[in-house]
């Protein structure tokens, strides 16, 4: 594995994260990881448009567990490289990218916590790996296409509008800037919190993917739209269909949109063993009161496990 120091952080920032950090190469891209303690992998992948900073509190709380927490950053957010090109963001790249990475850290029995677009990309890329799988905690997030009758959300729709979206997402920073207006808990972002999850994606040359990652969302379920998540359904039947998954759920994600965040609040809830948390917004669930981490080590502690089945399958 080609490890590569990672890039300075200034002097705030650092105090907030006391982690390991690194840099590994994904093909052509490289991503940032952050990790702490030994034991049993859990790996954390965010959402758009937030960064391993996420998962701090998380990963503080779990620290003296027997599991190790990597965190890492998607391509093009956090402090992984940032392809300048939107069309570089697709479920299959981005897939792709993070099967390299946990090909690379080689991590085995892992459980795998996503929220936002983080869940359908790292259940894309664990559906080719699914021996390694051992459970799964999905917040906020999406794992199927979109349903009959669904409908973007404004903040998807105004995403697909060419020029002024491209002039508010990355001339005004958006919509990191308005980050704790989603939050269940807005007081958690502020401060030197809010600085965190702007930092990253200062600059019109850092700023392509949370736009790019906005237009990925379906807007509808008819084709071309549906190439999009094409591998979601394999994934479904290869990964949650098989062997020790669980699911530990949060409640739909309110910007998921009408038949889309829906999907999010059935998964797991007929064979699965699921846990529900609070709301927390689809901005940073990390930051909530009622914080993922008891899902987890909620999954760790079954002593006995049942496949998921979701409804439908």
């Amino acid at each position: 594995m080609n490890r590569h120091p990672a890039p300075p952080l200034p002097g705030w920032l650092q105090e907030l994260l006391p982690f390991e950090r690194y840099v590994v190469d994904v093909g052509e891209q490289r991503m940032h990881v952050m990790e702490c303690g030994q034991g049993q992998p859990v790996l954390m992948l965010h959402g758009n448009p937030t960064w391993g900073f996420l998962w701090r509190k998380v990963a503080t709380a779990l620290m003296g567990a027997p599991v190790r927490c990597i965190m890492p950053d998607l391509v093009g957010l956090g402090l992984s490289s940032k392809p300048r090109s939107l069309t570089a963001h697709t479920l299959e790249a981005h897939a792709g990218w993070l099967g390299e990475l946990v090909d690379a850290l080689q991590l085995d029995d892992v459980v795998f916590v996503g929220q936002d677009w983080g869940g359908p990309i790292g259940l894309r890329a664990l559906a080719e790996r699914k021996e390694r799988v051992h459970g799964l905690v999905l917040l906020n997030t999406v794992v199927s296409p979109p349903r009959e009758g669904f409908r973007a959300s404004f903040f998807h729709r105004f995403a697909q509008m060419p020029v002024v979206s491209d002039v508010v997402f990355r001339g005004l920073a958006f919509p990191q800037c308005v980050l704790a207006s989603v939050q269940g808990e807005r007081a958690s972002i502020r401060g030197r919190v809010a600085d965190a999850y702007r930092w990253p994606l200062r600059g019109w040359e850092n700023n392509a993917a949370p736009l790019a990652l906005a237009r990925m969302v379906p807007d509808g379920p008819k084709p071309p739209v549906d190439t999009r998540v094409a591998g979601v359904p394999r994934l479904r039947a290869s990964v949650l269909g098989s062997r020790r998954a669980g699911v530990g759920r949060a409640r739909p994600d309110p910007g998921a949109g009408p038949g889309l965040g829906a999907q999010t609040a059935s998964a797991g809830q007929r064979d699965a063993d699921a846990r529900r948390t609070l709301p927390a917004g689809g901005g940073a669930p990390g930051d909530c009161p009622r914080h993922p981490r008891d899902d987890v080590k909620a999954r760790r502690r079954m002593q006995e496990t049942v496949p998921v089945r979701l409804p439908g399958l």
